[in-house]
Parts: C-alpha cells; structure tokens; sequence
C-alpha cells in the first residue's frame, strides 16, 4: 500500500499541538495498514522543526525556501499538487484549523481525490476508508464511508487523538517548490495577535469553568474564590461570553481556547461538542451538573449530579485536604 501523508501545522516557528496529534493517528494508521507515515514540512529556515519531528515519523519531507515562511494556502496549494502527484499517497491528512479548512478542500478538489473535514474518529475497512464526524449541531455521530479510491484527504478534529511520543528516526528528503513568489492576488500581510487577558486560561494547572448553570453573572464571585482557594482560575463556555458575563479570552471550546490542565472543573456545563473539544486534553474531569444526561458526563473522569453550589464548598474541602497532604 502507499503511505499516509500528514502535514505539519506551524507559526512563527512553533509546531502547532495538533501537529502532534496527526502524527499519532497517522503512526497508528500506518502500523495497522502495514505502511509508513511521511510528515511533509513547508517551511523556511526548518532545521529545528526536522529535528524536533524525526521522532514522529518515518520520513520527513522537506520544502525549505523564504516563500513559506508564513503561511499562504495558494503556495502551499500548488506545492503539494506536485508532491501528491508525485507520491499518490493512501491518505492525506490535515488538521481541521483555519490552516486545514483554507487548503484541504481547494487541493482535494484540484487533485480529484474525496475528502471530508472534521472527523473525529477513522479507519480503513478492506481499503474503503471510513470516518466518524458529527452532525445535528454535534447531537449524533454519524460513521461516513467516502467512495473507494486509491487515496483520500481529511481533516481531523483537534482533541480527538491524544498526542504520543515518538519512537522512530524518520529519514529526510527534500523537495523543491514549483513556485519562488506569493501571488498578488493573495499575499500574508501580518500577524495580529489577540489582546493577551489578565488570565491565560492555557497555562494553568487548575481551571474551574462554567456554565449557564451558575444562573447569574453575580454568582461569578462565589466561583472565583472557589477557584482561588484550589490554586485555580475560572474559564467558561461560550454561553458565558454571548451573555457578557466574562470576556471572551475566558472561553474553552473549538471558538475559544484549547486547554490542557491537570485538573478542570466544569460547574454547570452541559458539554456541547464545541465545549468538549476545548477541554478533553485535560488530565482529570470533574463534572458537576444537575441534569444526570448532560453530554459532559461522557468524558468526565469523576461526575456528580446535584446543586453545583452545594458541591462546591465540599470539593473545596477535599482539594484543600488533598493538597495539603502532598505538602
């Protein structure tokens, strides 16, 4: 079989975290199929990417000129055009980020090749590839089969596949870019980056968010010392924001920010998809709500159904105790 291709997502020199998660999908894909998995880098100056990524895959192949060093799907475009052709991977995949959606269905469509975006979940069933993607607004999960091909192109849901080390010394090969320019027609102009809050939510240990559960934005208070008093801070679901309870760099989900913290509380949270795909990296899960079918019960680790404001001061001794014994 041909090998599975996955692109590698970065900015300003940094890997972007779903990067990581492509390439452990991609390496567990590639076992099962008996192939091998091919990180492409488009990139300037990527020697520090190359090292940092050898461990993720079997080859790493590599366009190295000034061109790419922001990204700018129409270059990128016409480069993996020739790189697809040339290799006619099994399966090429993308993140689902502004990065993916912008290039993966214009380059899938040039190509010929079947794609879908956003999946959750994929396998290969006697060479037919097979996705999980959700539809109803994130109500039902729906298992799609794409029309046989001998290749395909997907995006994959940022969440959806934890990130694993990497056991392998990938060999590098090099590839030149049919293009030297950006296009008139499209250029990057700049970077803007968004106003940083009192609070990065993605940098804490312990988050404490809520929801539409806690009633009123004077409940707030009670919330912060809560948090306060567990070493946390408080984050929300987007329902929070549009209600202008806390401003938007607060807010966890596939519109806000992706956390990955030891311990996230969620208080009064039903557990929307959008929601879940911004905190399901978390190490451990306390839900707390008083509808026993609220979706957040399925990816929490421990669930409690009652009176958010009856748990909490209860929670609140058993972290203070637990804590405390750790010294």
């Amino acid at each position: 079989m041909n090998e599975i291709f996955a692109l590698v997502e970065h900015r300003q020199g940094a890997i972007r975290d779903i990067t990581y998660e492509l390439l452990s999908c991609g390496r567990k894909l590639a076992e099962k199929e008996n192939t091998k998995l091919t990180a492409i880098i488009l990139g300037h100056n990527t020697d520090d990417l190359v090292q940092i990524l050898k461990s993720q895959a079997h080859r790493l192949l590599v366009v190295d000129n000034d061109v790419f060093k922001d990204f700018n799907s129409e270059l990128y475009q016409i480069t993996l055009n020739e790189i697809m052709k040339k290799h006619n991977p099994m399966l090429f995949l993308m993140g689902h980020s502004a990065f993916g959606m912008d290039l993966c269905p214009a380059l899938a469509t040039q190509l010929g090749v079947p794609f879908t975006t956003d999946c959750l979940d994929i396998e290969f069933m006697e060479q037919k590839l097979k996705v999980t993607r959700q539809i109803y607004d994130g109500k039902l999960n729906a298992k799609v089969q794409l029309r046989e091909n001998p290749g395909y192109m997907i995006t994959l849901r940022s969440g959806c596949f934890p990130a694993g080390e990497g056991s392998l010394d990938g060999s590098v090969e090099r590839f030149d870019t049919p293009v030297s320019t950006q296009p008139d027609y499209r250029k990057f102009i700049e970077y803007i980056e968004a106003a940083v809050g009192e609070v990065d939510i993605t940098k804490s240990d312990i988050l404490v968010s809520v929801g539409r559960g806690i009633k009123d934005q004077a409940n707030l208070s009670i919330i912060e010392d809560f948090a306060s008093a567990i070493g946390g801070v408080v984050a929300c679901s987007r329902p929070v924001v549009d209600a202008g309870w806390m401003a938007k760099d607060r807010q966890v989900g596939s519109s806000g920010k992706t956390v990955k913290p030891k311990l996230y509380i969620a208080l009064g949270i039903s557990g929307a998809f959008q929601h879940i795909v911004g905190m399901k990296g978390a190490d451990t899960i306390i839900a707390v709500n008083k509808d026993p079918n609220a979706p957040i019960f399925s990816e929490a680790d421990y669930g409690i159904v009652d009176d958010l404001f009856k748990v909490m001061p209860v929670l609140k001794t058993k972290i203070s105790e637990v804590k405390l014994a750790k010294g």
